[in-house]
């Protein structure tokens, strides 16, 4: 069973490889003047905002339990 510290521990890894993706598609966007690199970029910033929200609710709980 997987405890609410690795889950945190991961969804903050899911995160730091979503802010790397919209990085990628961010450059992409302003090198090649791809649009649709544009809006890739800002769907994985919007998923990688609520995947950080996701992982500080649980810190909050590790935090409650001290």
């Amino acid at each position: 069973m997987t405890s609410a510290e690795e889950l945190r521990e991961r969804l903050e890894d899911i995160g730091e490889a979503l802010a790397d993706l919209a990085m990628d598609a961010l450059r992409s966007a302003l090198e090649d003047g791809d649009a649709e690199a544009k809006d890739r970029e800002r769907r994985l910033t919007r998923a990688r905002r609520s995947v950080e929200k996701a992982a500080a609710l649980l810190a909050d709980d590790r935090d409650r339990d001290l």
